[in-house]
């Protein structure tokens, strides 16, 4: 048997150098775009350098899914980790054990992220544990627009989309805590960037919906919505357990469900952490509230009606029939 992945975090001189240029150069930088007005066009040119390094080094362009394969693919900030483990716990019959969800789930987005990311998860042909899985099955995480990733029949493909507002939220939070500390940029900076289409990944909420609702009709691939996952848990778990062919009896569903809970998971955050990025930083939460319709911890009622003209305008822009009043909480 081969031994389990391990990660290994960058050395402590390369994350501390790391820190030193986001508050040595990056927070005066930051500060001065702001003072300019020219924060969002700032973000918008990093989120374009993101986008060209994944056209030119895109990590699925040799990769051929088998039938294996569970993509769960969202937008960041979207119940990623929650997904996985409803799935990954399924396929290992309630027994998936790890110290780390990367050191059994690969994530090759990171192949095109910041060099610290890029040891940050076992690589998919090093992930090899599924052949010892009860189902001969085993997650693969991306947040890549469906455009960006291999299409093939005998894979699997889990969708989640959750209130952009609500993603606004939870991404900001998670790279001020997790990254940024005091040299984050202002909510004002975040928001103007956000509905003008960037995300701190260089993503945009509109165009990865749009791409994985045009494959909704697909037998091999499932949405789900972020509101009904919180609404009903179990009834999710039966369907992810249904649309992977797993036989789950009861014992199974209550005992995933109970895994998959929100208190349950912040009780194993560490296992889903980044860790400390910054080394004199305490690492930000992976699960913070996890709620639905909590936008007006950040946005106001006008900017909340904003983000929402701004997502239904670019859905009808791409040509997307995507029910957004069933996905989202709209403000009056």
């Amino acid at each position: 048997m081969s031994k389990p992945y391990v990660r290994k975090p960058p050395p402590l001189a390369a994350r501390a150098l790391m820190g030193a240029a986001i508050y040595g150069i990056g927070w005066p930088v930051i500060r001065t775009a702001e003072a300019l007005g020219r924060g969002p066009k700032f973000l918008a040119a990093m989120a374009a350098g993101n986008q060209k390094r994944v056209a030119k080094k895109n990590p699925f362009n040799s990769y051929v899914p088998g039938p294996q394969d569970v993509f769960v693919m969202t937008m960041p900030k979207s119940g990623t980790n929650w997904t996985m483990q409803i799935a990954h716990q399924l396929i290992w019959h309630g027994k998936g054990e790890f110290a780390h969800v990367h050191d059994v789930i690969p994530w090759p987005d990171t192949a095109v992220m910041p060099g610290f990311m890029q040891r940050y998860a076992i690589p998919i042909e090093q992930a090899t544990a599924w052949t010892s899985a009860p189902e001969r099955k085993r997650v693969v995480k991306t947040h890549f627009h469906w455009e960006l990733l291999p299409d093939s029949s005998e894979a699997r493909y889990i969708g989640v989309i959750r209130d952009p507002k609500d993603v606004f939220v939870s991404s900001y939070f998670f790279i001020r805590d997790g990254i940024y500390g005091p040299a984050m940029w202002s909510v004002e900076t975040w928001y103007r960037a956000y509905v003008s289409g960037v995300n701190f990944m260089g993503l945009s909420w509109p165009e990865a919906t749009a791409s994985y609702w045009r494959q909704r009709h697909r037998p091999n691939v499932l949405l789900l919505s972020f509101k009904t996952m919180k609404r009903d848990l179990e009834g999710t778990v039966r369907r992810i357990a249904a649309f992977l062919d797993i036989d789950a009896p009861e014992a199974l569903i209550r005992d995933v469900v109970r895994q998959s809970t929100f208190e349950y998971m912040r009780g194993i955050d560490d296992k889903f952490s980044m860790g400390r990025v910054i080394p004199w930083r305490e690492p930000g939460r992976m699960m913070r509230k996890g709620t639905q319709g909590g936008s007006s911890e950040l946005l106001s009622p006008a900017q909340q009606r904003e983000v929402d003209a701004y997502c239904q305008a670019e859905l009808k822009r791409l040509g997307c029939d995507f029910p957004y009043e069933e996905f989202a909480d709209l403000t009056p």
